[in-house]
């Protein structure tokens, strides 16, 4: 007999409602608290993506960053949250149909974003500081 017998404990994990408020809940359980958790998150979440839009022509993770800012203003309002969950769909399809191709279409496909990411580099640099990259480049490899 594998029947359980009777003396033997079952263990059941209590429904979500039953279990203790969270931090942000308990916060936002005071109209105060409320306001200063809605206010914190937009500053702090419009910091994030300011910075991460600065760095966006430069190589490195600029869009990831905006993507954190998103998600930290996705805590506190809804339109982020909506635009987050966009935002990750388009990235993850975009991914999979790349690493569905064959490897030299995804090498075209580096090539094309290196090309992008170098031309935008080139242009701010050029915009903003008034520096022309590729004759500073071309002075360099010719020794001139």
């Amino acid at each position: 007999m594998n029947e359980m017998s009777q003396s033997d404990p079952v263990i059941e994990t209590p429904p979500k409602e039953d279990s203790p408020p969270g931090v942000l809940d308990r916060i936002r359980a005071n109209p105060t608290g409320r306001l200063a958790l809605k206010i914190g998150i937009g500053i702090l979440g419009g910091i994030v993506v300011a910075v991460g839009i600065v760095l966006i022509p430069f190589p490195g993770p600029g869009w990831a960053i905006v993507i954190l800012g998103l998600a930290i203003w996705a805590v506190e309002f809804h339109w982020a949250k909506r635009l987050l969950h966009f935002t990750k769909g388009h990235v993850q399809s975009w991914t999979h149909w790349v690493l569905k191709q064959p490897l030299p279409l995804r090498a075209l496909i580096g090539l094309a974003g290196f090309v992008f990411i170098c031309a935008v580099v080139w242009t701010s640099v050029k915009l903003t500081m008034g520096i022309d990259l590729a004759s500073v480049i071309w002075k360099f490899i010719t020794g001139g």
